[in-house]
């Protein structure tokens, strides 16, 4: 029985992660078709691939962009400071 269970949750999750596949491939194929009809289907296709990466975004992916954004800002305060000490405004 246990080993029917571990195959039901197996196959969920590779049935999760297709789903979430087929979001980035068909933002993929509507930025397409949007390249194809013309500009104001393109700006929609980009759009829509936006929203559809957006939420499949994984959470690796997150923790990298937080992290980018974390450092961008760190360097922007030590900036700051520096001009600060200068008797400059930032």
């Amino acid at each position: 029985m246990t080993q029917a269970l571990r195959r039901a949750a197996a196959l969920s999750a590779v049935l999760a992660g297709s789903l979430m596949l087929q979001g980035c491939l068909v933002g993929a194929v509507v930025g397409t078709a949007g390249a194809v009809v013309g500009g104001t289907a393109r700006a929609t296709g980009a759009i829509v691939g936006a929203g559809v990466d957006a939420v499949t975004t994984s959470d690796e992916e997150t923790r990298a962009r937080r992290e980018r954004e974390q450092r961008e800002y760190e360097r922007e305060q030590r900036r700051c400071e520096e001009r600060q000490r200068q008797g400059r405004r930032c």
